[in-house]
């Protein structure tokens, strides 16, 4: 049985994202699936919103997560950038995690350090 303290220690970020604890983009890659919250989060941990991926298609969500601009597929998140480059994931059932230009610059410095990779995981 993972217990939530076990369960914590798989959400990994970008090491980008700096020692402080702060705000970022966390991943927790299984075989299967890959789950995406946001550390902003302050409710009870068991109602936090989270979008998942199909480990399958994590490479492609890595390649969209850097070309935000590029096509959007029918299976894979879809990605928003605002005026003041926040960046919003909606997955297909309508969660949505909104992200600062600084949190995602993080993030995606992180994708291409190789940090979320299964092989990195």
């Amino acid at each position: 049985m993972i217990t939530p303290d076990s369960a914590d220690r798989r959400w990994r970020k970008s090491s980008y994202s700096g020692s402080d604890g702060g705000a970022c983009v966390e991943v927790w890659i299984d075989s299967d699936t890959v789950r995406i919250r946001d550390s902003k989060f302050t409710g009870e941990s068991a109602k936090q919103p989270e979008i998942i991926v199909p480990a399958a298609r994590w490479a492609a969500f890595l390649d969209r997560a850097l070309d935000i601009t590029s096509t959007i597929a029918a299976d894979l998140p879809v990605f928003a950038r605002d005026d003041c480059n926040n960046v919003s994931i909606r997955d297909a059932c309508g969660v949505v995690l909104t992200y600062t230009a600084a949190e995602w610059a993080a993030f995606t410095a992180g994708i291409r350090g190789g940090e979320f990779t299964s092989a990195a995981a």
